[in-house]
């Protein structure tokens, strides 16, 4: 596999800041890529709480269609 400067650059930084290897940082990376894609379960959980101000309107607020 080939990697361009920048690719292998990004990669660097992210395996010394979480003390791990490249190997292990492209097989997580690819790990997320090939992924149940039906399973939105994960993206949820990573995301949750990640706008806590957020207004959300009331169903009431909601179009229906």
């Amino acid at each position: 596999m080939y990697l361009t400067e920048e690719q292998r650059r990004r990669i660097d930084r992210i395996a010394r800041e979480r003390g791990v290897t490249m190997a292990e940082v492209i097989r997580a990376a690819l790990d997320e890529y090939l992924g149940d894609e039906a399973d939105a379960s994960a993206a949820l959980a990573a995301t949750f709480g990640a706008i806590p101000d957020l207004a959300v309107p009331s169903r009431d607020e909601w179009e229906r269609g």
